[in-house]
């Protein structure tokens, strides 16, 4: 494979490497390397075996940021979305890795370049050639370019649950306002706690009631979500 090939990957891939040669054993599958006898060539196993970490730590970081309050459970759950087989391959055959990946005689006859599992497991090794040649903030930038539109598509279910993350997004739109979360009061036995919750947005103050802290403030961005809405639609 020459330069220019992996050149015009780099700009489909929006990374250029310092060092070309872990990008060229991310792009090697196994199939190809076997083939390559009397050589030392490494094949992309290992890499792929990183990047699915990679993959998880950094998605998973950028999830919390975005949903501050969404539990574990549910932040798994979203994760599991976006780092499977189908999605790596989406975002693979997006970039056109395909064309890139070194396959051995064998895959190449059984259209090994259109292979999902292949395009997902190349993908991966990519993602760990970059945390290796250009360290966490580039591999950061990479996955948060790459995925995207994918954390548009899961964020839309989840936030129907998650209350304070919409009004949160919605005064992120304008930069006029910040959303204030303020206890009113808190009764009954430790056990069995009640709490009432303000909430300032805009021009709308409402209260919300739950069993802890957390919920009071999720009924509160409720109630406000239910106005503000209401108010856009009559605008």
């Amino acid at each position: 494979m020459d330069q220019i090939d992996l050149s015009e990957f780099e700009q489909n891939f929006l990374y250029k490497f310092n060092n070309i040669n872990i990008l060229e054993e991310a792009l090697s599958h196994s199939s190809f390397v076997n083939e390559q006898l009397g050589t030392d060539m490494k094949d992309n196993e290992r890499l792929e075996f990183l990047g699915d970490a990679v993959l998880d730590l950094v998605i998973g970081h950028i999830l919390m940021q975005r949903y501050p309050d969404m539990n574990e459970g549910d932040l798994s759950r979203m994760r599991a979305i976006l780092v499977n087989e189908s999605q790596l391959a989406t975002i693979a055959y997006k970039i056109d890795l395909g064309r890139y990946v070194k396959l051995g005689k064998g895959e190449i006859q059984t259209n090994g370049k259109e292979k999902k599992s292949i395009l997902a497991d190349t993908f991966e090794a990519v993602i760990a050639a970059v945390y290796l040649d250009g360290g966490f903030d580039a591999v950061f930038k990479i996955i948060n370019a790459h995925f995207s539109s994918l954390f548009h598509l899961v964020s839309a279910p989840a936030a129907d649950h998650d209350y304070k993350s919409r009004i949160q997004e919605l005064v992120q739109e304008t930069h006029n306002a910040a959303p204030v979360y303020r206890v009113i009061s808190a009764s009954g036995p430790d056990h069995d706690k009640t709490f009432r919750v303000q909430l300032k947005v805009y021009e709308v103050v409402v209260e919300g009631i739950g069993k802890s802290k957390k919920a009071a403030e999720q009924d509160a961005a409720k109630k406000a979500l239910k106005i503000l809405t209401k108010n856009d639609n009559n605008t």
